[in-house]
C-alpha cells in the first residue's frame, strides 16, 4: 500500500443515531485497518452531492442510487473502487465503470441472515393469520382463523444464493420438503441442506409457501407472472425480500383480490416508496413493509465491515469474490 492512507467515503443511511453509532464503529475499524473513513450521508441524494463526496476518496460504499459515467467521469482520477451497500449490481452500469477504470464490488452475504430470517418471519406470519387476528383483537373482534403450520409443508425457495441457502438452513428443524430453481445449482449445498433442485413451474405448482430471493436483472424481470401465479395452490403465499420487478404487482394483485393465493408478503416494490394509491395497501391478506429485511444491527454492521475489508484487500493487490468480472479492466 501507498504511503498514503486510503479514503473509504460512506454515502449511505441517514443520520439516526443508530447510523451513528455504527459510522463510528466502522471507523473506528477501518483505521484498525489503515483506511480513513469518513461518513457523507446523501440526504437527498443528488449526483452534484455524490460527486462532491467522492472526488477526494479512493473508495466509495454506495447505496441503491442510480451511477453511470455522469458520475464516473467526473469521480475516475482518484475513485478507483465503488462497493454496492447490499448483493445487487443493478443500479449501477458496469460497462461505464470498467470505461472510466473503476471497479465494483458488493457485499454479498453480509446481510443473508436478516433476510432469510424476514423472509421466514413473513411466511409463517401470512400463514397463521396473524394480521387478521390482531386487527380483530384491537376492534372487539375475537373470531379465530384457522392458519397453517411451516412445519411439514412444502417450501419453495427461488434464488439460492446466500440468502437462499440460509433460508433453507433456518427451514432445518421444520421438517419441511424444500425445492429451489437457480439457474446455478450447488448441488453441494443443495444435499447438506436437503434441498431439491426443481425447475421454476414445479416451485409454482407443489409449494405451499415461496420466498423469493432472485437477484434483479433482464432476465428475472416480472419472473413471477400471471402465468406462474396461476399454477400455485389455491391459499398458498408467497414472500419478496429481493427486488420489487421481480414480480408482476399487477398480476400478484388479482391473484391476491381473486381470493386464489392466501397472502403476500412485499418487503420491496417497482416503485419505491410504494404509492398509496397502489391497489395493494388495500389488501387485508397482504403484509408491506418499507425494504427494511436487511434492516439489523447485525446485518448492517456485517456489511460496514466486508466493505472496509473490500478495501483493504484491493488496495494491497488481494483477490476479492465481491467484486465483478463482467468488465474487468
Amino acid at each position: 500500500m501507498e504511503d498514503r492512507m486510503k479514503k473509504l467515503v460512506s454515502l449511505f443511511g441517514k443520520e439516526t443515531s443508530l447510523n451513528v453509532l455504527l459510522n463510528n464503529k466502522a471507523k473506528e475499524y477501518a483505521e484498525e485497518k489503515g483506511i480513513e473513513y469518513v461518513w457523507s450521508p446523501m440526504n437527498p441524494f443528488t449526483e452534484e452531492a455524490a460527486v462532491e463526496a467522492l472526488k477526494d476518496a479512493d473508495a466509495g460504499l454506495i447505496d441503491v442510487e442510480t451511477y453511470d459515467k455522469s458520475i464516473f467521469s467526473k469521480i475516475h482520477e482518484r475513485t478507483k473502487l465503488l462497493i454496492r451497500f447490499g448483493v445487487g449490481f443493478d443500479a449501477v452500469n458496469l460497462q461505464d465503470a470498467a470505461e472510466y477504470g473503476i471497479k465494483v464490488a458488493r457485499t454479498q452475504g453480509a446481510n443473508a441472515t436478516g433476510v432469510a430470517e424476514y423472509a421466514l418471519l413473513l411466511i409463517m406470519a401470512l400463514r397463521r393469520k396473524l394480521l387478521s387476528g390482531n386487527r380483530g383483537v384491537r376492534e372487539g373482534d375475537w373470531t379465530k382463523e384457522i392458519g397453517n403450520e411451516t412445519v411439514g409443508s412444502t417450501v419453495g425457495i427461488l434464488g439460492f444464493g446466500a440468502v437462499g441457502k440460509t433460508f433453507a438452513k433456518l427451514l432445518q428443524g421444520f421438517g419441511c420438503r424444500v425445492l429451489a430453481y437457480d439457474n446455478w445449482q450447488d448441488q453441494k449445498a443443495a444435499e447438506e441442506l436437503g434441498v431439491e433442485f426443481v425447475d421454476a413451474e414445479t416451485v409454482f405448482r407443489e409449494s405451499d409457501a415461496i420466498t423469493v430471493h432472485l437477484a434483479f436483472n433482464d432476465d428475472t424481470h416480472f419472473f413471477v407472472n400471471k402465468e406462474r401465479l396461476s399454477l400455485m395452490k389455491p391459499g398458498s403465499v408467497i414472500v419478496n425480500t429481493s427486488r420489487g420487478p421481480v414480480i408482476d404487482e399487477q398480476a400478484l394483485t388479482e391473484a391476491l383480490q381473486s381470493g386464489r393465493l392466501g397472502g403476500a408478503g412485499l418487503d420491496v416494490f417497482i416503485e419505491e416508496p410504494l404509492s398509496l394509491k397502489s391497489e395493494l395497501i388495500k389488501l387485508d391478506n397482504v403484509i408491506l413493509s418499507p425494504h427494511v429485511a436487511s434492516s439489523t444491527f447485525e446485518s448492517l454492521w456485517n456489511i460496514y465491515k466486508m466493505a472496509i475489508d473490500i478495501t483493504d484487500d484491493f488496495y494491497n493487490n488481494k483477490k476479492s469474490e465481491n467484486i465483478n468480472k463482467c468488465y474487468l479492466n
